[in-house]
């Protein structure tokens, strides 16, 4: 029997195969995942829609596969569950084809233990038996909640070290060369860059703020923040002066829609934040900024960073930007010049806080202080954007990092 690629989302129709989870000879279950695909918006598990054994893989690691497309064939019993039975699946995770399956008895139906292959990625880590965990999801479905219950509540148990995510090129023998393929993230960031770079007419413009009032503000939020289980960092402050500042100057909140002829105007602010991760830079989406509280934002930026450096993004953690941010002031240097993330307009970058001595005027006299002072970089499309538009941008974003208690009376 053969099985094929399913369904990968809206919009979605082809994806890279990035790594097999089993070989040819396996012994494959209800619901184990096959294989893991990166598609434009997330890299997705595809789960298992038979159990049986393997006979042969017809894709390479590497190799483009589109929907419907032949991915492997096995000797075993299809699936399918009725719609009536079908519990909904979350958002990174892909249903089972229906096409060329037998329906299952009963007592095979009674006997598999419903669960997403995220949730069994979850329970293979934390060493937990999905047999023995009694699901809280539709249809008696284990959820990710059900098997962080069952981790607690076993005694003795311990969650395993997870291993690194992608291979780490060591150092050579001096004057030899070594090659390693160029797929996955990489090769989707090398094509999303590509393309900003080849449409987006870039220019960069850097201002530097005092950053004194927010360091200050962001001290005592850390307490107020960690009662709650919440880090509070700098990004979700600098989020709501984006958000702030946008109202006035929507155009860097638009889109370029070329095919059409016509500037896209977003008047919701989803702010895409820029993560590194050992795969590479992603960049999921902080929705609803101008709405949310900064507790609120520390939340979701903090889950976020979590899912991006496990593995762990849905489809729709990734969907729905309008500007993106991107924060190298953990790492250093004085400023850089971002790329943009296209078919965005703007990127605004971050960088470090340092303690320096500056010259303000204090009761009409010159004097020499020390401030936490700091750069922003605001990467714009010059197609869309005037650098004097980008520039008063910047004049009321520093307004409101260096009086963050303004972003209070925005409305």
């Amino acid at each position: 029997m053969q099985f094929r690629l399913p369904e990968l989302g809206e919009g979605v129709h082809e994806g890279e195969l990035i790594k097999w989870s089993v070989k040819v000879g396996d012994f494959v279950k209800y619901d184990q995942s096959l294989c893991e695909i990166m598609t434009d918006k997330a890299t997705v598990e595809i789960p298992s829609a038979f159990q049986g054994k393997v006979a042969e893989l017809h894709v390479q690691v590497g190799k483009m596969i589109h929907v419907g497309e032949l991915m492997l064939s096995f000797e075993g019993t299809a699936a399918s569950v009725s719609h009536a039975e079908k519990p909904s699946l979350p958002s990174n995770s892909i249903p089972s084809p229906e096409s060329h399956v037998t329906h299952d008895s009963q007592a095979q139906i009674a006997n598999r233990t419903l669960a997403a292959p995220s949730t069994r990625r979850l329970a293979r880590e934390m060493g937990v038996d999905l047999l023995g965990v009694k699901g809280s999801g539709p249809h008696g479905r284990v959820m990710k909640e059900d098997i962080r219950k069952e981790e607690i509540h076993s005694a003795g148990s311990a969650v395993p070290v997870r291993a690194g995510i992608s291979e780490r090129v060591l150092p050579g023998p001096a004057g030899e060369e070594k090659r390693v393929p160029f797929r996955g993230l990489r090769k989707k960031i090398a094509e999303k860059m590509r393309l900003s770079k080849d449409r987006a007419a870039h220019f960069t413009y850097v201002e530097e703020a005092d950053a004194t009032a927010l360091v200050t503000l962001r001290n005592q939020a850390k307490d107020i923040g960690a009662k709650q289980g919440v880090k509070i960092t700098y990004l979700p402050f600098v989020m709501k002066a984006m958000a702030a500042a946008l109202k006035q100057f929507p155009i860097l909140n638009s889109t370029l829609d070329e095919e059409r002829g016509e500037l896209v105007y977003k008047y919701y602010y989803n702010i895409g934040l820029s993560i590194q991760t050992e795969d590479g830079l992603m960049a999921p989406v902080v929705k609803d900024v101008a709405h949310k509280s900064v507790i609120e934002l520390a939340r979701d930026i903090q889950g976020l960073v979590d899912r991006a450096r496990n593995k762990r993004l849905t489809l729709d953690d990734l969907h729905g930007s309008t500007i993106t941010l991107t924060n190298a002031g953990s790492i250093g240097g004085l400023f850089a010049t971002p790329v943009i993330n296209y078919p965005e307009v703007a990127i605004l970058g971050l960088n470090k806080i340092v303690r320096k001595p500056v010259v303000k005027v204090i009761n009409g006299r010159e004097e020499i202080v020390i401030r936490d002072w700091t750069y922003f970089s605001l990467s714009l499309d010059h197609r869309v954007v005037d650098g004097a538009i980008g520039a008063e941008y910047m004049k009321l974003l520093i307004q409101y990092i260096e009086n963050p208690s303004l972003i209070l009376l925005d409305s």
